[in-house]
C-alpha cells in the first residue's frame, strides 16, 4: 500500500507562494462572470482568450495535425515533437486534454507538452475527442478508444510507438483510465506501459471531497473546480438514465488488473483530492509500480501555472517516472 504522510495535509504544510496565489486566483475567478451562466460555446471563446482560470498558452508552430476517422467522426490528432526529432524520440505520450468533458482543446496545452516532450525526448500526441454537451458519452471515450488504437495499429508508420504512455489532467486523467480499460477488455490490449494521471475524476457517485468541497472555508483553497462544477459537468456529460457506477463511467469500480505503472498527483485543495487518493490506493493493490504525490495547499491542475513551484515540483517528478520507464536513449 501507498504510504502517506498526513502533515502534507496541515495548513503549515502550505508555502507562502502557494497561499498567494491561490488568494490571488480566487480573487481572479470572483471578479469573473459566472461560467454557469454562459452558453459553453462562450465559455469555450472566453478560455481560448485567456480570459477563465488557467492562463492562455501560445501555439507552437512547429506541430503536426491530423485526421483519422471514428465512429462518430473525424477525430484531430496534434503532434508535439521533442527537438531531436520524432524519429529519435524514445517513444510516445498519448495526451488527453482536461475540462470537464466540455471544455478544452488539444491545441491548449502545446507549451506544456513541448517542455514534457524535450525533458523526457518523448513525441506527444494529443487527441481531439468530442466534447459535451453536444457529444455526451460514450462519444469522447470511443474517440479517445480511437485513437489509442489508431496509434496501436498505425502509429508504427510515422512514430516510435515500440514504447508507449498515456495520461491527462482532471477529465483526461478519467479518460485515460476509461480508455486503458477498453483496450484490456473489448481488445485484450495493454500497448501502454505507463500511466500520468493528474487530479483525475473517477467516482461520479462523487467521493467526500468532491461533494463538499469548501475552497473559501478552507482558507487555502482556490475554487477552480467545486462541488457545484462537477456536479454540471458530470450532467453535461452523461444521459440522465446514465448508471453512474458503470466502470466506464466511474472506473473506481473497475477490475484494475493488468493496468500499467502509473504516476498520480493532486494538490491537497482539489476538490477531487479524495479521487486520487482512494484510485492510487486501489491500483497500487495490483500494479506495485504506483507512485502517489501529493502538493500541499495544490488547487485543481496547478499544473498550469509553469511559474508557481508546485508545478515545476511536479514536472520534475513526472519526468523522472516516465524517463525511469522509457527506453534508454
Amino acid at each position: 500500500m501507498l504510504k502517506i504522510d498526513p502533515k502534507v495535509f496541515t495548513d503549515d504544510a502550505i508555502s507562502e507562494e502557494t497561499r498567494r496565489f491561490n488568494a490571488e486566483l480566487s480573487e481572479k475567478l470572483a471578479a469573473g462572470a459566472d461560467p454557469w451562466s454562459m452558453d459553453v460555446k462562450e465559455v469555450r471563446t472566453a478560455r481560448k482568450a485567456g480570459k477563465g482560470a488557467f492562463p492562455l498558452e501560445s501555439l507552437l508552430e512547429d506541430t503536426e495535425t491530423f485526421e483519422i476517422e471514428g465512429s462518430h467522426g473525424p477525430i484531430g490528432m496534434r503532434v508535439i515533437s521533442p527537438d531531436s526529432g520524432n524519429e529519435n524520440a524514445r517513444g510516445v505520450f498519448f495526451h488527453i486534454h482536461g475540462g470537464g468533458w466540455r471544455l478544452g482543446g488539444a491545441d491548449m496545452q502545446d507549451q506544456r507538452l513541448k517542455r514534457l516532450a524535450n525533458v523526457c525526448n518523448l513525441t506527444c500526441i494529443s487527441v481531439e475527442y468530442g466534447l459535451s454537451p453536444e457529444n455526451p458519452y460514450p462519444c469522447g471515450p470511443d474517440d479517445c478508444e480511437t485513437a489509442a488504437l489508431w496509434l496501436v495499429n498505425k502509429g508504427a508508420e510515422h512514430f516510435n510507438t515500440s514504447w508507449m504512455s498515456i495520461g491527462g489532467e482532471s477529465a483526461g486523467a478519467h479518460l485515460s483510465v476509461v480508455t486503458l480499460l477498453r483496450l484490456r477488455d473489448k481488445h485484450g490490449l495493454s500497448p501502454f506501459k505507463a500511466a500520468v494521471l493528474i487530479a483525475g475524476a473517477y467516482d461520479f457517485t462523487m467521493t467526500p471531497s468532491t461533494a463538499n468541497y469548501n475552497a473559501e472555508t478552507s482558507g487555502y483553497g482556490a475554487p477552480v473546480l467545486t462541488t457545484r462544477d462537477i456536479a454540471n459537468f458530470a450532467d453535461s456529460f452523461l444521459p440522465e438514465d446514465a448508471n453512474r457506477r458503470d466502470p466506464d463511467i466511474s472506473p473506481m469500480f473497475a477490475d484494475l488488473n493488468g493496468m500499467p505503472a502509473a504516476h498520480f498527483c493532486v494538490g491537497t485543495r482539489d476538490a477531487l483530492l479524495d479521487d486520487s487518493l482512494f484510485m492510487a490506493q486501489r491500483w497500487a493493490q495490483v500494479q506495485a509500480d504506483t507512485e502517489l504525490e501529493l502538493f500541499a495547499g495544490g488547487c485543481h491542475v496547478f499544473q498550469y501555472f509553469e511559474t508557481l513551484t508546485l508545478a515545476k515540483e511536479s514536472l520534475a517528478s513526472l519526468k523522472a517516472f516516465l524517463n525511469r520507464l522509457a527506453p534508454k536513449s
